[in-house]
């Protein structure tokens, strides 16, 4: 049997199902990681032995949706058996400076809105981190990534040099780069219908 963990960017899956599905659609996150396990069982022909779920997610702390996002994370889905939220602040990015005066541009000169917005740091960050101490740990065999981003590219190399196989969950054709590089992947369009709430 091998150990197994399950990696999810939030946002990179969430943005892909509103894309796909539309702001109404509902994901029940209860169904998600047994249909992930389910499927990557039927790629490497092997029971797997699910160990945990983690949740990688950003958060803009002035924004009440977010700030609501960031509650329902840590107080209901990090309460489901073997899923753990690691949820990253946004910071404050720089507004964008005049490439002549090189002033600040702090508002729009049309519209009068901010031009100050806010910038993701640390969530790829911390699935690479976490997915490399564990495997150093001997914590997982079979690493199930759900995401489509490019950046973990690298990481996945490593991993297929030292043995380790990661199976990458997206929506095709996005992460289509990614998916080849993983030792197998999992379509999540079939996934919409069997995980809605």
């Amino acid at each position: 049997m091998a150990t197994t963990r399950i990696f999810i960017d939030f946002w990179n899956f969430q943005l892909s199902v509103i894309q796909l599905m539309g702001k109404t659609y509902r994901a029940d996150w209860l169904k998600l990681s047994p249909w992930l396990v389910n499927q990557a069982q039927s790629l490497t022909r092997n029971l797997l032995d699910h160990i945990e779920t983690r949740v990688y997610l950003s958060y803009n702390p002035r924004a009440i949706e977010d700030r609501r996002l960031k509650d329902w994370a840590l107080n209901t889905l990090d309460k489901f058996p073997g899923v753990r939220v690691v949820a990253t602040e946004r910071k404050l990015k720089h507004a964008p400076f005049c490439p002549v005066c090189h002033n600040q541009v702090q508002t729009c000169p049309h519209c009068g809105n901010s031009m100050i917005g806010t910038i993701e740091k640390g969530v790829d960050t911390a699935i690479v981190t976490d997915m490399f101490s564990l495997a150093w740990e001997n914590a997982w065999e079979v690493a199930i990534l759900l995401s489509s981003d490019r950046d973990f590219i690298p990481a996945v190399e490593m991993f297929n040099r030292k043995g380790l196989r990661v199976i990458n969950a997206h929506f095709p054709p996005a992460g289509m780069e990614l998916a080849r590089l993983c030792w197998a992947s999992i379509d999540l369009h079939v996934a919409l219908q069997d995980i809605s709430r």
